[in-house]
């Protein structure tokens, strides 16, 4: 693996620490991560009250993701809102809701359903100006607002090692699947225009990559 979700949870291995099989790598999941994202969105808007968090509840992952995000918003009394996606039809629906509750802002959580509708979702969100921040850049690059995630070309050059060790007559049981370590900030300084937001010099000054 070089990316993808839960591995424990999705039934792939027995344990980070102890693959146990014939499967390791790294995956894209971290803890505190929902937590961040949620941080560097309040301080990008300002003053929430209400947001968002848009899922695939098929998703395993995306259970913990929510209670993270759950408990950094309860820390600042804002209330979270689920929008599930079970299919692309539902995306409109998802952002017909958002836009009922009058949510603020909304979270992104990444799974293969969301990331193949990345330019319908980005395109939903700019046109009922909503801020949105994604768990991968390619959702950035096609028109999302901003994206906290790791690096994937760092985790490209972990799986390098694991192939040489793997090569050299390791078991992929015995090698942990590791998580990520570095993590890159990106921002859509075009889509933030469209939406009449302005990206406070704090959040800007922080990103690694900014599309103007």
């Amino acid at each position: 693996m070089t990316t993808g979700g839960d591995p424990v949870k999705e039934g792939l291995i027995a344990s980070l620490a102890r693959p146990g099989g014939n499967i390791t790598g790294l995956t894209n999941i971290s803890s505190g991560l929902a937590g961040k994202r949620f941080e560097l969105l309040s301080e990008t808007v300002g003053k929430l009250t209400r947001i968002g968090v848009l899922l695939n509840p098929g998703d395993p992952s995306s259970a913990d993701n929510l209670k993270q995000t759950e408990a950094a918003a309860r820390a600042l009394e804002v209330q979270v809102q689920s929008l599930e996606v079970r299919s692309p039809d539902d995306i409109e629906t998802a952002f017909e809701g958002a836009i009922v509750k009058r949510l603020q802002a909304l979270i992104i959580l990444q799974n293969f359903l969301i990331n193949a509708q990345r330019r319908r979702i980005s395109e939903a969100a700019q046109r009922n100006r909503l801020p949105t921040i994604f768990g991968d850049r390619t959702q950035v690059e096609v028109g999302g607002l901003m994206s906290y995630a790791p690096n994937p070309a760092d985790l490209y050059r972990r799986a390098a090692w694991y192939v040489d060790k793997i090569l050299k007559g390791a078991k992929p049981a015995d090698l942990p699947v590791e998580q990520p370590t570095k993590f890159e900030l990106m921002i859509n300084l075009k889509a933030a225009k469209q939406i009449g937001l302005t990206i406070p010099p704090n959040v800007l000054a922080r990103a690694d990559r900014v599309i103007k």
